[in-house]
Protein backbone atom coordinates (compact mmCIF):
# COMPACT_ATOMS: atom_id res chain seq x y z
CA UNK A 1 0.00 0.00 0.00
CA UNK A 2 1.51 3.74 -0.87
CA UNK A 3 0.58 6.67 1.75
CA UNK A 4 0.33 10.23 0.91
CA UNK A 5 0.93 13.34 2.98
CA UNK A 6 -0.80 16.21 0.62
CA UNK A 7 -2.57 19.08 1.78
CA UNK A 8 -4.50 21.78 -0.65
CA UNK A 9 -5.27 24.57 0.78
CA UNK A 10 -6.90 27.50 -0.17
CA UNK A 11 -7.60 31.02 1.57
CA UNK A 12 -6.50 34.10 2.52
CA UNK A 13 -3.03 35.70 4.15
CA UNK A 14 -4.23 36.77 7.51
CA UNK A 15 -1.11 38.76 7.93
CA UNK A 16 2.00 39.71 5.80
CA UNK A 17 4.45 37.19 5.42
CA UNK A 18 7.31 36.71 7.06
CA UNK A 19 11.29 35.77 5.77
CA UNK A 20 12.85 34.17 8.57
CA UNK A 21 16.60 33.29 8.20
CA UNK A 22 17.48 29.98 9.87
CA UNK A 23 20.90 29.30 12.03
CA UNK A 24 21.41 26.47 8.66
CA UNK A 25 21.63 29.01 6.76
CA UNK A 26 18.24 28.31 5.28
CA UNK A 27 15.32 30.79 4.24
CA UNK A 28 11.74 30.20 5.32
CA UNK A 29 8.83 32.42 4.31
CA UNK A 30 6.07 32.11 7.40
CA UNK A 31 2.27 32.62 6.33
CA UNK A 32 -0.62 32.26 8.17
CA UNK A 33 -3.97 31.24 5.81
CA UNK A 34 -7.30 31.75 7.08
CA UNK A 35 -9.85 29.12 5.56
CA UNK A 36 -13.60 30.25 5.89
CA UNK A 37 -15.65 27.56 7.04
CA UNK A 38 -19.52 27.72 6.39
CA UNK A 39 -21.76 28.13 9.58
CA UNK A 40 -18.47 28.17 11.93
CA UNK A 41 -15.34 30.32 12.58
CA UNK A 42 -12.79 30.76 10.03
CA UNK A 43 -9.94 28.31 10.71
CA UNK A 44 -5.76 29.85 10.60
CA UNK A 45 -3.59 27.40 9.43
CA UNK A 46 0.37 28.33 9.69
CA UNK A 47 2.19 27.21 6.63
CA UNK A 48 6.11 27.10 6.49
CA UNK A 49 7.55 27.56 2.99
CA UNK A 50 11.49 26.59 2.63
CA UNK A 51 13.42 27.95 0.26
CA UNK A 52 10.87 29.93 -0.95
CA UNK A 53 11.26 32.33 -4.20
CA UNK A 54 12.49 36.06 -3.17
CA UNK A 55 8.88 37.52 -4.11
CA UNK A 56 7.44 35.37 -1.23
CA UNK A 57 8.23 37.58 1.15
CA UNK A 58 6.23 40.16 -0.89
CA UNK A 59 2.86 38.36 -0.38
CA UNK A 60 0.56 40.71 2.36
CA UNK A 61 -2.45 40.64 4.55
CA UNK A 62 -5.68 39.90 2.33
CA UNK A 63 -3.72 37.82 -1.00
CA UNK A 64 -5.58 34.96 -1.67
CA UNK A 65 -3.42 31.85 -2.23
CA UNK A 66 -3.36 28.33 -3.02
CA UNK A 67 -1.30 26.22 -1.08
CA UNK A 68 -0.09 22.64 -1.69
CA UNK A 69 2.31 20.69 0.18
CA UNK A 70 2.45 18.22 3.73
CA UNK A 71 1.11 18.30 6.82
CA UNK A 72 3.98 18.21 9.64
CA UNK A 73 4.32 18.19 13.25
CA UNK A 74 7.31 19.92 14.59
CA UNK A 75 8.46 19.11 18.46
CA UNK A 76 10.86 21.47 20.55
CA UNK A 77 12.15 21.80 24.17
CA UNK A 78 10.71 24.99 25.85
CA UNK A 79 12.02 27.17 28.34
CA UNK A 80 11.44 25.34 31.46
CA UNK A 81 12.05 22.06 30.30
CA UNK A 82 8.92 21.05 28.47
CA UNK A 83 8.01 19.79 24.95
CA UNK A 84 6.27 21.78 23.00
CA UNK A 85 4.68 21.09 19.79
CA UNK A 86 2.85 22.67 16.45
CA UNK A 87 1.28 21.53 13.61
CA UNK A 88 1.53 23.17 10.05
CA UNK A 89 1.21 22.87 6.57
CA UNK A 90 5.00 22.45 4.93
CA UNK A 91 4.73 24.11 1.24
CA UNK A 92 5.88 22.70 -1.66
CA UNK A 93 4.08 25.33 -3.98
CA UNK A 94 1.89 29.07 -2.75
CA UNK A 95 0.29 30.17 -5.69
CA UNK A 96 -1.65 33.61 -5.78
CA UNK A 97 -5.56 32.71 -6.83
CA UNK A 98 -5.09 35.49 -9.48
CA UNK A 99 -2.61 33.66 -11.15
CA UNK A 100 -5.76 30.86 -12.71
CA UNK A 101 -3.15 29.06 -14.86
CA UNK A 102 -0.39 28.31 -12.33
CA UNK A 103 -3.39 27.29 -9.57
CA UNK A 104 -4.50 25.06 -12.39
CA UNK A 105 -0.79 23.47 -12.46
CA UNK A 106 -0.12 23.18 -8.95
CA UNK A 107 -3.75 21.46 -8.20
CA UNK A 108 -2.89 19.23 -11.43
CA UNK A 109 0.12 18.16 -9.65
CA UNK A 110 -1.41 17.71 -6.57
CA UNK A 111 -3.99 15.52 -7.95
CA UNK A 112 -1.19 13.26 -9.96
CA UNK A 113 0.21 12.94 -6.54
CA UNK A 114 -2.75 11.22 -5.70
CA UNK A 115 -2.81 8.96 -8.83
CA UNK A 116 0.62 7.85 -8.18
CA UNK A 117 -0.42 6.94 -4.16
CA UNK A 118 -3.61 4.94 -5.25
CA UNK A 119 -3.83 1.83 -4.69
CA UNK A 120 -3.78 -0.69 -7.60
CA UNK A 121 -7.59 -1.84 -8.32
CA UNK A 122 -8.64 -5.08 -7.32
Amino acid sequence: MAYLNLAVLSGRLSRPAELRLLPSGDRLVALEVSVPREGARTETVPVAWMAAPPAAADLDTGEEVLVVGRVRRRFWKARGGGTMSSTEILADRVVPLRRGARCRAALAEAVGRLGEAAPPAR
